[in-house]
């Protein structure tokens, strides 16, 4: 328990924001809750009596002061093309450590091109994408591979229930599509490649009881930016069941509802992931509830791993680069269920 540091959380009131805030209060933290829509802001701080400051991306001295006498920063808030530069900027200025849950592409590969020199030369900490989307897929991948220096390929399946995006999620989803216009990303032979064509509509086999599901390939998601950022792994492939993938895209999805006094969804997880090298395959597996709120115990888990020194890196890293994977998965047993194979 890290009793009474102050966290900032930007963008604290958005659906992922209130569950970190939630799991930073069970963790012994103090919330500094932050973000641009002041009604929002006042009405948390009131529910949870916690300090509010408000604060917007385009206001550096705003940010300054949202950041004041805190000890880390959580970004969640979205759409992070416009939001990861100024917060990560005002981190910097505060010499604090910056994480985000981003898992927009373009944001994350913007986080390691223009911050990667700088933060190093600080001996800054900034960890982009510690969320379900680029933080547990890359920590899977890198405790899969286990002793190996280098594979061929790595490949990681999402079995989800269902996906009801948020509306920050659909907002994101917009901003990306816009930045990338008719193309969408592959990673493959140690570049990215723009594509026109279609995504291959695949079978993959799921651990049991899932078993074989019809998955949308080349599903680009942030871990095809995280694994390769440390990992010497030239193929990097994710997946998602085609049915997720439809949920997501439709307008007519409705937005995820609590089924808990958690405020978690219904919704359940599989994520299967692969590394292979020649004829040789190494696996691992999570299974959990609910995306956006496993992301809270995730990031939380990093920034406590973060603030107690318990770190391989400096500078811009991913999880699997900064932290422990198999120790850092295990230390998530509450919330997820993991296998590692062999």
């Amino acid at each position: 328990m890290r009793s009474g540091q102050q966290v900032a959380v930007f963008g604290a009131y958005g659906h992922t924001g209130r569950f970190v805030v939630a799991e930073l209060l069970k963790r012994g933290y103090v919330p500094v809750l932050s973000g641009r829509d002041a009604d929002k802001l006042k009405a948390l701080a009131h529910e949870a009596g916690l300090d509010a400051r408000v604060a917007s991306a385009d206001d550096p001295a705003s940010l300054d002061r949202a950041l004041a006498g805190t000890s880390a920063v959580i970004n969640c808030a979205g759409p992070f093309a416009s939001t990861t530069a100024p917060v990560i900027e005002a981190a910097l200025r505060a010499r604090i450590p910056y994480l985000d849950v981003a898992a927009e592409i373009e944001a994350n590969l913007d986080t390691f091109a223009h911050f990667a020199d700088l933060a190093h030369e600080a001996g800054a900490l900034i960890i982009p994408a510690m969320a379900f989307f680029g933080g547990l897929g890359d920590l899977l991948a890198t405790a899969a591979m286990g002793d190996w220096s280098e594979a061929d390929s790595a490949h990681v399946a999402y079995g989800l229930s269902h996906w009801h995006p948020t509306a920050g999620t659909r907002l994101s989803g917009a901003v990306s599509r816009e930045r990338r216009g008719a193309y969408r990303l592959r990673y493959t032979g140690g570049q990215w490649e723009h594509r026109t064509d279609a995504p291959p509509a695949l079978e993959w086999s799921f651990p049991e009881p899932m078993g074989s599901r019809q998955v949308i390939g080349e599903f680009t998601m942030a871990d095809v930016v995280t694994i390769p950022s440390h990992l010497s792994i030239p193929d990097v492939t994710t997946y998602m069941t085609a049915e997720a993938a439809r949920d997501v895209v439709s307008p007519d999805t409705p937005a995820p509802a609590a089924a808990d006094e958690s405020g978690r969804s219904v919704q359940t997880f599989l994520i299967d992931a692969v590394v292979r090298s020649g004829d040789t395959e190494r696996r691992a597996v999570a299974r959990g509830q609910d995306i956006y709120a496993v992301t809270a115990p995730l990031v939380v888990e990093a920034l406590d791993r973060v603030l107690s020194g318990r770190t391989h890196a400096v500078g811009v890293a991913s999880a699997g680069q900064m932290f422990d994977a198999p120790d850092f998965l295990r230390a998530l047993s509450p919330h997820i269920t993991l296998e590692l194979h062999p």
